[in-house]
């Protein structure tokens, strides 16, 4: 039951107003999207590879009935042969394996990690390997990525299986990301996500070994899983995001990989700030692996700058988290990036998230990650180089892709 109005208690202990306002955009959110939120989810952000990689392999070498892994990337080094043996080693003692890798993202991995999990028993399926489609469906890609674990522990965010993400973001080589750990009810949903994308890759959605339990409530977050898939016209993922963004009343920030978005939400954007939010962008620097998304982006920003958006550049290294937090009460977390392929064209999900203890995490982390990030000044973007503004000018027939 919701109750909602005046009369509508707020729990013993917190404050009646962020109350109020975490039950309107809650209902905004399963109103305009269609899909209800969950309570009692217990979420865990896991900073960098560092705390990223010990919990989902630890999750792993526990799984007792099943394992469902997915993921866009999937490359080399040595985390990527701890994952593949994690998961050999239980198809091996009896736990179901299912492994969903992206036809294109993953296309990197070693052909010996394949074998090994194939002679144990993982069930290994490719999303759309380009090979077989036509052109206009190589684009549509699986970017989601979820572990779930005996139906009851979920992970989802930006990180891929590669070396790459390994370490605490001290350098060019250790990239910058979080992810989320799930327990509750909230499972389900990246369960679904997952199901989703297998169900077009394999004759057997479920089996025996599903048992279908119920959740416990765990915890005392309200979550709600949002999926985002290809297809003609306006799409749930950016219906999120525009919901958040239009419901932002003090502060919206944002940490994204991939900043390319269409005129509609650099407009969106720009009238955030206007109306007085503290509209704040925290973006790649010197280190990226899509220069030509970094270029889409940057030719948005002197009309952000002249709105009042704040824009910082991370310096260490590649920063690759997906993270939008509003007001101090709610978030967003998961695997899209604040551009047209994301919202456009690839298979997504996220959660948005109200709880203000959760969010104060992301934030506490997000302040810590502007200490190593540098602003991009008006006066000084506005004169910029000749080659700057063309490399800008360049990539613009292709700004819809990328």
């Amino acid at each position: 039951m919701i109750l909602e109005g005046p009369s509508a208690p707020a729990a013993r202990g917190t404050d009646p107003d962020v109350e109020a306002r975490k039950q309107r955009l809650r209902r905004r959110l399963e109103r305009l999207l269609g899909v209800a939120a969950t309570e009692g989810n217990e979420l865990v952000p896991l900073r960098n590879g560092e705390e990223i990689f010990p919990a989902m392999l630890g999750a792993i070498r526990s799984a007792r009935y099943t394992i469902d892994l997915m993921t866009f990337v999937y490359w080399r080094g040595e985390i990527a042969r701890d994952f593949a043996t994690a998961l050999a080693q239980r198809a091996r003692a009896g736990v179901r394996v299912r492994l969903l890798l992206d036809g294109f993202g993953a296309a990197r991995i070693e052909r010996h990690l394949l074998d090994l999990m194939d002679v144990a028993g993982v069930q290994v399926a490719w999303f759309r390997k380009p090979v077989w489609l036509s052109p206009l469906k190589q684009n549509h890609r699986c970017h989601r990525k979820a572990l779930v674990v005996d139906e009851h522990t979920a992970f989802t965010g930006g990180v891929g299986i590669a070396e790459e993400w390994c370490g605490d973001a001290r350098n060019p080589g250790e990239w910058r990301d979080t992810h989320v750990q799930v327990r509750g009810p909230a499972v389900d949903g990246v369960a679904a996500a997952f199901a989703q994308n297998w169900a077009e890759c394999h004759d057997e959605l479920f089996d025996e070994r599903d048992r279908f339990t119920a959740h416990r409530q765990v915890g005392s977050s309200v979550v709600q899983v949002v999926r985002g898939s290809a297809s003609i016209g306006w799409q749930d993922m950016q219906t999120l995001i525009r919901v958040m963004l239009t419901s932002a009343e003090k502060r919206f920030r944002l940490a994204t990989a991939y900043f390319a978005p269409d005129t509609y939400f650099i407009d969106l954007l720009c009238r955030t700030a206007r109306r007085g939010v503290d509209v704040e962008i925290l973006l790649p620097g010197p280190h990226t692996d899509q220069r030509a998304c970094q270029l889409a982006g940057q030719h948005h920003y002197t009309r952000l700058l002249e709105a009042g958006v704040r824009i910082r550049q991370y310096q260490p290294t590649m920063m690759h988290a997906k993270i939008i937090t509003v007001d101090s009460v709610a978030a967003l977390i998961g695997s899209t990036n604040f551009n047209r392929r994301s919202m456009d064209h690839d298979e997504e999900v996220m959660l948005a998230v109200l709880d203000e203890t959760f969010t104060a995490a992301l934030d506490h982390d997000y302040e810590a990650d502007l200490e190593r990030s540098v602003d991009i000044d008006l006066t000084r973007w506005r004169r910029r180089a000749v080659l700057q503004r063309a490399k800008e000018a360049a990539v613009a027939p292709v700004r819809r892709f990328l």
